[in-house]
């Protein structure tokens, strides 16, 4: 779903790895779709491209989930042209993430009063930025969006910046004519989402090697795609 790219943090993954990279893969990506959840249940403004899935449901009749779920498969069809090649990590984010959203959807209550509305915002906010952390640093592959992003940077030869400016501007429009929600909570996770994001993932980078060992891990997280 949804910021600042590069690489994802430096880590020797090996076979001892394994079973801890995909137990952080699908962590993060059943609490991206939880915290999106929270978003939407607080009601104060999505991430850019929920705007769109809601701006979506609210047209079809559909849930966020489902929709998402459909964007996310149609968005990696437009890889192929691209020349993107999807991980294990790209095709598990367009599932996990909006059978997680519906799930959560249906177990939190509605909420109404402001002063459960704002935790709720924030607390989504920084459950993304925790569910952002354990997805990229199990380096699975980029989520569907942010590599349409990196393959249209590739492509066209424009910045990241700027695609990715382009890109979110135009779903955020898209989903706000179509109902989609827009607001304080939007510009919030816009501005929060990038410090939680390399928080997190300095957080959840692989830990040196122990004492003796011939590889330990030195590098340390750059600024990293969050997860599309």
């Amino acid at each position: 779903m949804s910021t600042p790219s590069e690489s994802a943090p430096a880590e020797a993954p090996g076979p001892g790895r394994l079973p801890r990279r995909l137990v952080q893969l699908y962590a993060g990506l059943a609490l991206y779709g939880a915290s999106s959840a929270l978003l939407v249940e607080a009601g104060l403004g999505l991430e850019p491209w929920n705007v769109l899935h809601q701006g979506l449901a609210e047209l079809t009749g559909l849930t966020i989930g489902v929709v998402s779920i459909i964007v996310g498969a149609a968005v990696l069809l437009l890889w192929i042209p691209l020349r993107q090649r999807p991980g294990l990590g790209t095709v598990s984010n367009v599932f996990v993430v909006g059978i997680a959203m519906d799930g959560t959807l249906a177990l939190v209550p509605d909420a109404h009063a402001l002063a459960v509305r704002i935790p709720l915002l924030v607390a989504g906010i920084v459950l993304n930025g925790v569910a952002t952390g354990l997805y990229i640093s199990a380096r699975f592959g980029p989520g569907p969006r942010d590599g349409l992003m990196t393959g249209l940077h590739r492509r066209t030869g424009r910045s990241v910046r700027l695609v990715r400016t382009v890109l979110e501007v135009a779903v955020v429009a898209t989903g706000f004519a179509l109902g989609g929600t827009v607001g304080v909570g939007t510009v919030l996770y816009a501005v929060a989402i990038g410090p939680l994001a390399q928080l997190f993932l300095r957080v959840f980078a692989a830990r040196p090697a122990p004492v003796g060992s011939a590889v330990v891990a030195t590098g340390r997280p750059e600024r990293a795609i969050l997860p599309g």
